[in-house]
């Protein structure tokens, strides 16, 4: 057995874009606004327990500058600032490049071999999604997608499940033949609430969440030569602290044994 379908999760699965992509787009935004909010390494690590980038310049100003006096259009300069923040965050990704994680890409290939379906399940904006795809992967790779759940597509962001139902809906696929991937607890508990077998591949900023009821926790998907390191979970038989690649048949033994 192996799963119908792959469903991404993108900043700090597919590629590590928190700290020096959207932590960077945000500040050049707030500069360019002629604001004072500077979002260090770990303020931005903790803002991250707030999905979505509008949700979470909402809360810094709340829990953060008491002093900051807001304007009557504060809705709206929220709004124009994501906006200019996305414009920043896809050019940093055009002219830097932020690489994919390790055995995102061999992963994504062998998925495409064997006919499995892809798709994207994620808060981040199509246009975030799209300018990673297009420089980290390939040219061509939306298309690898038949589905990009993005944004503000649903109400409710993770930990809602709603994004994971956009996807599956769409897809036509029942929870229990698919594989979702994250790195977040967030991420984690929007798709459990999914029904949703989940590999949490965890990153600098992650690394502390409970991740209680993955199917599978490790450092990273691996690649020929260089495995993943399993922190939690697993195929049965599989012992902590293994090193181990994942690929179709470790997926599939997931599904099997839930």
């Amino acid at each position: 057995m192996i799963p119908k379908a792959l469903l991404f999760d993108v900043d700090g699965t597919l590629a590590d874009t928190e700290r020096d992509g959207h932590r960077v787009a945000f500040n050049r935004a707030f500069a360019e606004a002629g604001l004072d909010w500077v979002w260090d390494v770990p303020l931005y690590g903790q803002l991250l327990a707030v999905t979505g980038g509008k949700e979470r310049m909402r809360h810094y100003v709340e829990r953060y500058r008491a002093d900051y006096r807001a304007p009557p259009d504060f809705d709206d300069l929220v709004v124009r600032l994501h906006a200019a923040k996305t414009r920043h965050y896809t050019a940093l990704v055009a002219h830097a490049g932020i690489p994919l994680r390790p055995g995102v890409r061999r992963l994504l290939d062998e998925a495409r071999r064997a006919g499995v379906r892809l798709a994207i399940a994620t808060t981040t904006t199509a246009d975030n999604v799209g300018a990673l795809l297009r420089h980290a992967v390939a040219p061509d790779a939306e298309a690898w997608f038949e589905v990009i759940g993005a944004g503000d597509v649903v109400a409710a962001k993770k930990p809602a499940p709603d994004i994971y139902h956009y996807v599956l809906d769409r897809l036509r696929l029942a929870p229990g033949t698919c594989v979702a991937f994250e790195d977040s607890e967030n991420g984690l508990r929007a798709s459990l609430a999914a029904g949703l077998a989940t590999v949490v591949t965890v990153n600098e900023y992650t690394r502390t969440h409970d991740f209680g009821g993955a199917s599978l926790v490790l450092d990273h998907l691996g690649e020929p030569g260089r495995p993943g390191r399993v922190l939690a979970g697993g195929p049965p038989g599989a012992a902590p602290d293994a090193a181990m690649t994942i690929d179709l048949s470790v997926l599939g033994a997931l599904l099997m044994g839930r």
